[in-house]
Order: structure tokens, then sequence, then C-alpha cells
């Protein structure tokens, strides 16, 4: 299934992916550090869902208390209903 999700509080405004099978595939974003989220997107190819979100949670950037990553996070919990 595809999502389109838009993060808050970060450089990104719009976080897109597909999950099938409970992987993510196709993460992309629009905004932010460019070459440090495409890397995120290769990073997440294929990963599970639940590893992602245990992985990037509480990530910040900066003096925020949330980054690009963290948002992928929290928007992939709402998701999957945790």
């Amino acid at each position: 299934m595809h999502y389109t999700l838009y993060p808050k509080g970060v450089c990104s405004f719009l976080i897109e992916l597909d999950i099938e099978d409970n992987k993510i595939h196709n993460l992309t974003y629009s905004g932010g550090c460019n070459g440090n989220l495409k890397a995120l997107g290769a990073l997440c190819e294929g990963m599970e869902v639940n590893e992602v979100i245990d992985r990037l949670s509480g990530i910040t950037c900066g003096p925020n208390s949330t980054s690009c990553s963290d948002q992928l996070a929290r928007l992939l919990k709402e998701v999957v209903g945790e």
C-alpha cells in the first residue's frame, strides 16, 4: 500500500513510501537534506516496519526535539496503529 505522510517540525515536508508484506519500499522525502534522505531511503529499503521504527525513534537534528528520521518513525507508528 502506498502512503503519503506529512512530517512536522523538520525541513522535509513530505514522505512517500510503500509498505508490502510489512516491509518498507520506495521511501522518498521532499525537502530536507537531499543526500542524507536518499541514503535513509536506501538503508530502509526492504526493512520491516517495526525495525525502522525501533532504529529511528528519538533521533534528533541539531537543537530540534525531532528529525526527519524520527518523524518517519512517528508516522509509521500511526500507520501501523502502535
